[in-house]
């Protein structure tokens, strides 16, 4: 099978930059307070405040690029393709007879940057097909797109 064709907004980028940020700074800060009030427990300390940090690094300049250079997506009009991750990746592709929702979802990070996450639900038992990342009125339009042909395409979606 080939890779799906389209790239997600460059503007990702930035999206899991303030993801990672959000969920590991604040555990970086606790540790770093508790390390400075909390002078018997330094020893041990010092080196969750040293993994946070290399943690904290990581997902700020390695996750978010390596993420835009695996994440794809793609639609036709037989199915949708999606490839995510960056430890591990996942390949899905959800024949349109099998949809049953298309939704266009944004977060608060997201709409800040004018992003959208296209969420395509299927009957399958693995769950929605989420393409992260995609320019607000490219999700909107794809997913107008995918209803209409999910409803002209024969089949129960079950």
């Amino acid at each position: 099978m080939r890779p799906p064709r389209h790239r997600v907004e460059r503007r990702a980028i930035g999206w899991w930059m303030l993801q990672s940020l959000a969920v590991s700074g604040p555990l970086l800060a606790g540790s770093v307070v508790a390390y400075a009030l909390w002078t018997p427990a330094r020893p041990w300390l010092v080196l969750l405040v040293g993994a946070l940090a290399v943690l904290l690094l990581a997902g700020l300049l390695v996750e978010p690029l390596w993420r835009y250079r695996v994440h794809r997506w793609e639609t036709t009009d037989q199915a949708v393709y999606a490839r995510t991750g960056w430890l591990v990746r996942e390949w899905r592709v959800a024949p349109l007879s099998r949809v049953q929702t298309v939704d266009a979802v944004q977060g608060p990070i997201e709409q800040l940057l004018g992003l959208s996450t296209l969420r395509v639900t299927t009957a399958s038992s693995r769950g929605a097909i989420d393409i992260g990342g995609l320019d607000r009125e490219t999700a909107a339009r794809v997913a107008e797109r995918l209803t209409r042909i999910a409803q002209a395409t024969p089949g129960d979606a079950t």
